[in-house]
């Protein structure tokens, strides 16, 4: 079966640590920014997130991309 993939949005998260529990694991929290354009590069969508990691009190465990498609059958 033939499928056409038909890209929706874009969101950016970040994962930061912002400390350590009472059994001294990390806690995290996430930061979405979603609206992004999909056709958007990985490398400066990875530009963006240090830009941003920068402005932020807690430092960058992870940076993801979460791309939602339209799959359509052809």
């Amino acid at each position: 079966m033939d499928v056409t993939v038909n890209p929706l949005a874009c969101r950016l998260q970040l994962r930061l640590n912002t400390g350590l529990d009472a059994d001294l694991n990390p806690i995290y929290r996430t930061r979405s920014f979603s609206n992004l354009k999909p056709e958007t590069d990985n490398g400066e969508l990875f530009e963006l997130a240090q830009e941003i990691g920068s402005l932020q009190v807690h430092s960058i465990n992870a940076v993801r991309r979460v791309d939602e498609v339209e799959l359509e059958e052809l």
